[in-house]
């Protein structure tokens, strides 16, 4: 399989693109969004014979796959002499899909839950890695009981309209670790709303592209320069990049994205405030432990955040309390995570939403 495979993952939350075809100054509705997702998909069809493709959509409250160049279609569509059959072919079965998904919503109820984003790229990991399975079938590798191969550039490309949930924070990042292990490259392109904190690690992590769509209406000149050509070839052409990745990470107490938090030295769970026992693993930490987090925890403004996203200078180390606190020139692991041989206790990390702003203070 010489191919580049692609798995694409919409976010088709009704209630998101009706607030985005209201955003001035460049709405974008559904049908439009569509129709130049259509021609983006057709584009990586036509490049090579061999590539094969994936659409999943992210509905409220479920995940279901659109399209895969891997089954058989169950309806043939017309023959049709102004059009291609592998475009009309896709063409045909993704709309079909979304219209009938869309009508299947329960109104009032299902257009309530939020975006199963999560859900559809643990979906598509899965497709990549069944797809993997079957390839080395015909290799020697799987006779022979070596390391099975890997796809050519296998990529994920995520659309996204919705806003983080905070509550997916540990299924994001699980599904992190598993496309690195398959050596999936993570691309993400956030259409309308605030930008995604963990799409953002997802990119960075996997080494993908992260873009912020600021002029909706060359959506499909920003996917077609920016998400079509391959990983493999990304390196001698010039691909938007990030300058500046927002590390924080989400507690495991009450699910907030936190700027401070405070980290188990056992499980790495991270915690809003200093607490006696680990949720996650039991652990029980010392009084005087507890204690002395407790004194050293900085009082940040409301505006220090801000401020230091401004900043063009790294942060100095400060003493707080006789502790003195470490910043790193590099990220210290994913979602803000310091390694475990760093941590004594119940660590502190800030994280500043820059890329070189991340703390460690024991």
């Amino acid at each position: 399989m010489d191919g580049s495979h692609l798995s694409v993952v919409v976010d088709l939350c009704p209630s998101q693109w009706h607030l985005s075809s209201l955003h001035q100054p460049y709405p974008l509705d559904l049908g439009s969004f569509v129709s130049q997702l259509l021609a983006f998909l057709n584009s990586h069809i036509a490049s090579r014979h061999e590539n094969s493709l994936a659409v999943f959509g992210a509905f409220p409250g479920k995940s279901v796959l659109l399209y895969s160049s891997a089954n058989s279609p169950s309806e043939t569509p017309s023959n049709d002499a102004n059009s291609f059959p592998p475009f009309k072919m896709v063409d045909s079965t993704i709309m079909h899909n979304i219209v009938q998904q869309l009508d299947a919503l329960d109104q009032g109820l299902d257009e309530e839950a939020p975006s199963a984003l999560v859900g559809a790229l643990t979906k598509a990991l899965c497709f990549i890695n069944r797809l993997t399975l079957e390839f080395n079938t015909s290799t020697a590798n799987a006779t022979e009981g070596l390391e099975p191969l890997t796809l050519s550039d296998p990529r994920i490309l995520v659309l996204s309209v919705s806003p983080d949930q905070t509550t997916s924070y540990i299924p994001v990042m699980n599904s992190i670790f598993s496309a690195q292990k398959l050596k999936v490259t993570i691309d993400a392109c956030q259409i309308y709303g605030p930008e995604t904190v963990f799409l953002q690690q997802a990119a960075h992590l996997t080494g993908g592209s992260y873009i912020y769509l600021e002029r909706r209406d060359a959506l499909l000149q920003y996917l077609t320069m920016a998400f079509l050509p391959p990983p493999s070839i990304r390196q001698t052409i010039s691909v938007p990049t990030q300058d500046k990745i927002d590390f924080r990470a989400a507690c495991f107490c009450h699910k907030n994205i936190v700027d401070v938090g405070f980290v188990c030295s056992v499980c790495l769970s991270i915690f809003c405030q200093p607490v006696p026992v680990c949720s996650t693993c039991r652990t029980k930490f010392p009084i005087k432990t507890l204690q002395r987090l407790n004194a050293a925890r900085p009082s940040l403004p409301l505006t220090s955040a801000s401020q230091s996203r401004n900043s063009s200078t790294p942060p100095t180390p400060q003493k707080i309390n006789g502790h003195a606190s470490v910043t790193p020139s590099q990220p210290l692991g994913p979602g803000g995570l310091p390694p475990s041989g760093s941590i004594n206790d119940n660590s502190t990390f800030h994280t500043n939403g820059a890329k070189n702003g991340l703390g460690l203070s024991g």
